[in-house]
């Protein structure tokens, strides 16, 4: 969206913030009789709450002006089309294909890609019941661990949901490696049977530095233990540079690729889900996509009032840009989301984390926030007195559902009660006089303010029944939307992410003059901070 156009549409929500800076959230639920109603949504699987934040029909309808000037849903509709709206790469943006079935034909560079999507989705299936039912084995042995080596989307996007999905897991174990620190693959491999451990490499160009060198070291590892001829069959490809997986000595029957429209954080619907579909089979893997195919649908489809994403990502610019909230907390009341909040981390901060518009002018407003966050309740053990008494104010998303997949339903009850309670005590605090009564009879006024809570701290709620394969994916492609539609409001590109190659360049650079002592190079290259580390590093590791 244009800069011009935004500071007209900030300058106007900020009348409305200074309205309502002096009405509490108790006082808004007091005037506003059906405010938990207007503010909710049920979409018949998610109930999304967010009403518990300071905002009124007021200041919704000029945050939705704002989204239908910013023309959302122009720039959904050519996502959903294929257009490339990652115009830094040139390249179309289209995970949401990965997950929609049969349709109309979506034609990137004159080819209907449904065509090639399903080709490849039945591919990994076959491949992953294979495996799970041990048609696929090694030798003489069949198939008892999985290891994924990856790194960012090629990692948490499936690390994430095999934690989540744990219940619907029931093929071979499943571990994860991704960081060039060797303790994490010694750690990972520890106790596993090379000859019964298959090898994942989720790399689309095979060339990714930190996932090669485990890769290199997983060969290493087999050929301990396994025949130099055998090694091979050990390796599975998520690649689309089959020169480089064939000169590693991977066959191309176990080569699955993607394309270039599938950004790496975006890529869990795509065969980066490969060891997803072998932990939790064809069939849950499915309704992981139908439930994202959902959320895609209501996305599409639903009038911006009534739209969750659309919703979600108003109220993060209101707390972004108007009330200058700077950071967003994620907590999951269910531990098998343990890997949620990191997840989003890299959805969010990785996509909007940029001050560049489309026109490449600087961005005269905040864009992504900080996003972190951590299981309840063991988050409220740890970080929860900054979330209600710290001097800055952090918005939370609570989620959590009514039934756990364990027989005994009371401590999930307990959990409920206690995530209910944390967004409860976060809108409505405690005042002076509160805490003055619970102190009678001995009434120490040194410690009044101590225990005041300020309140009116904002969050969302999302309910559900359980935690299943649908939910999840569901969940994940609001995230997604939401992400979005901040971008097209921010004038972003959401897509693309240069940020982070800067590091891996000077890494490169930086890494030969590790290995030897006395090599010789020019200094001025780096910085005299840089320079001194090296040299220390060559003191501390002799």
């Amino acid at each position: 969206m244009p800069q011009s156009a935004l500071s007209t549409h900030f300058q106007s929500l900020k009348k409305h913030r200074s309205r309502l800076e002096n009405l509490s959230l108790s006082a808004l639920f007091q005037s506003e009789p059906n405010r938990a109603d207007d503010l909710s949504i049920d979409d018949g699987v998610l109930f999304f709450d967010f009403s518990k934040n300071r905002i009124d029909q007021q200041s919704l309808a000029v945050l939705l002006n704002l989204a239908t000037d910013a023309k959302i849903e122009e720039a959904r509709g050519r996502m959903f089309r294929g257009g490339k709206i990652n115009f830094t790469e040139n390249r179309a943006v289209l995970h949401t294909a990965l997950r929609a079935g049969e349709g109309p034909a979506i034609i990137v560079d004159g080819i209907n890609v449904r065509d090639q999507i399903s080709k490849a989705k039945r591919q990994a299936f076959d491949f992953a019941e294979k495996v799970r039912s041990g048609e696929y084995s090694l030798g003489r042995h069949t198939i008892k661990d999985v290891v994924n080596i990856g790194i960012g989307g090629s990692d948490l996007g499936p690390v994430m949901c095999v934690a989540a999905l744990q219940p619907y897991c029931s093929g071979p174990n499943i571990h994860f490696v991704s960081n060039v620190d060797g303790a994490d693959f010694h750690d990972t491999t520890k106790g596993l049977d090379p000859h019964s451990t298959l090898f994942v490499i989720a790399s689309k160009t095979f060339t990714t530095a930190e996932t090669m060198a485990n890769a290199k070291l997983a060969k290493t590892w087999l050929s301990e233990k396994i025949s130099p001829r055998d090694i091979g069959r050990h390796f599975v490809a998520l690649s689309t540079n089959l020169e480089a997986t064939a000169e590693f000595g991977i066959d191309k029957n176990r080569i699955f690729g993607f394309w270039d429209w599938v950004g790496g954080r975006y890529s869990i619907w795509s065969s980066i889900g490969l060891s997803l579909m072998i932990a939790i089979g064809s069939d849950n893997y499915q309704q992981f996509l139908e439930g994202a195919k959902s959320a895609d649908e209501h996305f599409l489809k639903q009038r911006l009032e009534d739209n969750i994403p659309v919703l979600m990502a108003l109220i993060g610019i209101w707390h972004r840009n108007i009330w200058g909230f700077s950071a967003h907390a994620v907590l999951p009341y269910d531990n098998r989301l343990l890997h949620f909040p990191a997840y989003l981390q890299q959805l969010d901060m990785e996509s909007n984390g940029k001050h560049i518009c489309a026109d490449s002018t600087i961005s005269q407003y905040s864009t992504g926030p900080v996003i972190w966050g951590e299981p309840g309740t063991n988050g409220q053990h740890a970080f929860y007195q900054l979330l209600h008494q710290g001097s800055d104010i952090i918005p939370c998303d609570f989620l959590v559902g009514a039934l756990s997949h364990e027989i005994d339903q009371t401590h999930q009850k307990m959990l409920l009660a206690n995530c209910l309670a944390q967004s409860e005590a976060m809108m409505l605090g405690r005042s002076p006089q509160q805490v003055t009564e619970m102190m009678q009879p001995n009434i120490d006024a040194r410690l009044v303010p101590h225990k005041v809570f300020e309140g009116n701290r904002p969050s969302n709620t999302f309910i559900y029944q359980k935690l299943t394969p649908y939910v999840l994916g569901k969940l994940i492609a609001y995230y997604e939307h939401k992400i979005f539609v901040q971008g097209v409001i921010w004038g972003i590109n959401s897509f693309d992410q240069w940020g982070v190659e800067l590091g891996k360049q000077l890494a490169s650079d930086i890494q030969p003059l590790l290995e030897k002592e006395h090599v010789s190079y020019d200094s001025s290259i780096h910085d005299a901070s840089t320079n001194n580390l090296i040299a220390r590093f060559f003191q501390l590791s002799k």
